[in-house]
């Protein structure tokens, strides 16, 4: 029902790691040796859990799986080529291990949580 709702968030999460991750001057709120390492994986496993939800066949998320590691490593590509930022295969490295645990995660409780959401509106709507 809201799956027009999930993907447009979805892919706005999208645009915003690749604005983030090309953008010259990045924020950096927190600083400390490898949180670099760890916005990468927090951000690929969410991006993977997140649309696990939407795509639940195994062969959409085999292509979603494929999709972001690719985006992780054009991405890493993208920042070598730029001349400002740098390219690192410790975060293709993160990225990938983030897309992993994501994938793993979708098999859990997390991975209906957009269901629940959508479960528990519906119930709001019918009182």
């Amino acid at each position: 029902m809201l799956r027009k709702v999930w993907l447009s968030l979805g892919w706005l999460w999208v645009a915003t790691v690749f604005y983030l991750s090309l953008m010259p001057h990045p924020p950096e709120p927190v600083s400390f040796d490898g949180i670099d390492k760890l916005e990468h994986f927090f951000a690929y496993a969410g991006l993977m859990l997140w649309f696990c939800q939407v795509y639940r066949e195994a062969g959409q998320r085999v292509r979603l799986f494929l999709a972001l590691a690719a985006m992780g490593v054009g991405i890493e590509i993208l920042q070598g080529l730029g001349g400002y930022r740098y390219f690192e295969s410790a975060d293709m490295l993160a990225n990938s291990t983030g897309v992993l645990t994501g994938w793993g995660l979708a098999q859990t409780m997390l991975g209906k949580l957009l269901i629940a959401i959508e479960r528990s509106s519906l119930m709001g709507e019918s009182k």
